[in-house]
């Protein structure tokens, strides 16, 4: 099966609370690959692939957010977006 590719936006308060980190440690466990960012708008960007059941798994915990964040928006900006190897925390853009 093809691995499922998609690029994601979090607006809310989602900088400061640990958000990036949320997101990394949970990616890195469901063994999925790309990265996330947060963005000079005070959103938080990243790109999720692996096992669509996974990405769908993800996503869902994308818009809970670790405790303290407040998620009012994730809306998927891209699909089927680059292949990645790991998981990474890039430099705000």
């Amino acid at each position: 099966m093809a691995p499922r590719t998609i690029q994601i936006r979090v607006e809310g308060r989602v900088q400061g609370v640990g958000y990036r980190a949320f997101v990394e440690s949970h990616a890195t466990a469901a063994g999925l690959s790309g990265w996330v960012r947060n963005r000079r708008d005070g959103s938080v960007e990243a790109v999720l692939q692996g096992p669509a059941e996974a990405v769908d798994d993800m996503l869902s915990l994308c818009r809970r957010g670790p405790p303290g964040a407040l998620v009012d928006r994730v809306e998927i900006i891209g699909d089927g977006v680059g292949a990645f190897d790991g998981f990474t925390v890039r430099p705000t853009a």
